[in-house]
């Protein structure tokens, strides 16, 4: 039985309070399906900028389900949602390189201060533990491959400095507070409920949906650009154990969440088509896009040694359920 199977029991028998920002979110709502299905009470807090109340609407009714709809730009509503907080799950963040290009104060106001109001709510709350969304957009221009958690590298957008500051003042934190904090740098995660529609999509659900309704792909570059793609079960996974973890050499650090599996955008582009049973002209090659990293390949050894991780979807699996869930949705 993996170390994560222990922890889904341990948790059926006792009942924690979680906060989770970003609730109705992508990566937010699977977290809260996951902790209402393991009787756990979850207190989720959503501005929808980017998420979709369609992603909460099923656990509204839950009894252990509580949703504000706030803003964490706001130092005061971040602290009324905090006491009787165990563990804060921090997803809430402008996500997207060209969104933080095109508008880098509103990437500073949500992934900075945003993240600075949440950090000293819980704190003066005296939650346990702060578990956030960092990025592997931290590791920058560094050539090393595969990425480890102690070489990183001059970062190429603003959202890339967004996610260093978050861990800098996740750092001091633990270091002048005593609060546990622990980053988890995310690789193209991906699944059920990502956001196919609006110009700073993410490939995977951009692509599929593209393809369902026979619109050209545009591949940035010539293809050959590849990444580390994370299901997000592997995702629910990480931030459970971060949260829970009894290993005090555990905390207070950032870990890479990932599968260590490299995937070119050429080859994505095949697996998509193959599973779509799709045939057509191909991708549209353009220039490559302002920002970019060109290869990103992540060691989950850290997090496995110290967390327990142990990925259960490769890109494989996770396509074959996440493109059963794009042909119910996508219209």
């Amino acid at each position: 039985m993996s170390h994560f199977e222990v922890i889904k029991k341990e948790l059926t028998k006792t009942s924690y309070t979680w906060l989770v920002t970003g609730v109705a979110g992508f990566i937010g709502s699977h977290l809260l399906e996951f902790l209402l299905a393991h009787n756990q009470k979850v207190i989720g807090i959503d501005n929808f900028a980017t998420g979709n109340q369609a992603n909460i609407q099923p656990f509204l009714g839950s009894p252990l389900f509580k949703f504000y709809e706030s803003d964490i730009r706001d130092a005061h509503a971040c602290a009324e949602v905090m006491p009787g907080v165990d563990f804060v799950l921090h997803q809430a963040a402008l996500g997207s390189v060209p969104r933080s290009i095109k508008d880098p104060m509103a990437t500073h106001d949500v992934n900075v201060t945003g993240f600075l109001n949440m950090l000293i709510a819980a704190k003066d709350a005296g939650v346990k533990r702060f578990v956030y969304a960092s990025s592997s957009s931290v590791y920058g221009d560094s050539p090393i491959l595969p990425k480890v958690e102690i070489h990183q590298g001059n970062p190429l957008s603003p959202y890339a400095v967004s996610k260093m500051t978050n861990e800098l003042y996740a750092k001091a934190f633990s270091n002048c507070y005593d609060i546990e904090t622990i980053g988890l740098r995310y690789f193209n995660v991906f699944g059920a409920r990502q956001d196919p529609n609006g110009q700073y999509a993410a490939v995977i659900p951009l692509w599929v949906k593209a393809l369902l309704q026979k619109e050209p792909v545009y591949i940035n570059g010539d293809g050959e650009t590849s990444r580390d793609f994370c299901y997000v079960k592997n995702v629910v996974q990480a931030n459970i154990l971060a949260a829970t973890t009894q290993n005090k050499e555990a905390v207070n650090t950032a870990y890479n969440v990932a599968v260590g599996d490299q995937t070119s955008l050429n080859q994505l582009y095949l697996a998509l088509t193959e599973r779509l049973k799709i045939k057509g002209a191909g991708p549209i090659y353009r220039d490559f896009r302002a920002g970019d990293v060109r290869h990103s390949l992540a060691s989950i050894e850290k997090a496995q040694n110290l967390l327990g991780y142990k990925p259960t979807h490769k890109i494989d699996a996770g396509l074959d359920e996440a493109i059963k869930w794009y042909q119910n949705h996508v219209v």
